[in-house]
């Protein structure tokens, strides 16, 4: 499945179809949450700024693009778990926007091949990610991208109306085979 899955830049191209997948019920359940649904004007704001220390991109299966991540270095400009994770940290968000492709094992693919990257071409010597404790199915997939649970954030996270525990989950290594540690 890897050779299938690629990630390119995010363009104005995309812009339709962050608006599509963030007015999905399904995505901004856990993403931004059901009561913001975005539009064009949202995405603009939210998506198509500079901001240097943020990569965002478009995951492709084969040619179609199916959703979004975006990578960051840990620092107290880009997130408030600097004092939890120190130095040399990486962070990343993502959702799988097309339905028809969720529930597949591409989740766990893109996170290990992103967690993989990160580590070797960006010297990351962990990668973080930090879902909500309801959002099941996101911590098994990290879980099977070998990423582990670290630590319980109590409300973290401002979500539909009301704050929200996550899950400091990290992953410290990624083996020759794929495999992650």
């Amino acid at each position: 499945m890897q050779t299938k899955l690629s990630i390119r830049p995010l363009t104005e191209l995309h812009k339709p179809l962050l608006v599509k997948w963030l007015s999905d019920p399904e995505v901004l359940q856990f993403y931004a949450g059901r009561d913001k649904p975005f539009n064009i004007n949202i995405v603009e704001s939210e998506f198509y700024t500079n901001e240097p220390f943020l990569s965002r991109r478009i995951i492709y299966f084969h040619k179609a693009p199916i959703g979004y991540v975006q990578y960051y270095p840990i620092n107290k400009t880009t997130s408030n778990l600097t004092a939890l994770v120190g130095k040399c940290a990486y962070g990343m968000d993502q959702f799988i926007g097309e339905a028809d492709y969720r529930n597949k094992g591409i989740g766990t693919v893109l996170v290990k091949k992103i967690a993989k990257f990160l580590m070797e071409e960006q010297d990351a010597h962990k990668v973080i990610l930090d879902p909500q404790v309801e959002n099941e199915r996101a911590v098994a997939c990290y879980e099977k991208a070998g990423f582990k649970r670290v630590k319980k954030l109590l409300d973290h996270e401002f979500h539909e109306g009301k704050y929200r525990d996550c899950w400091l989950m990290e992953c410290k290594k990624i083996n020759e085979d794929g495999s992650a540690k």
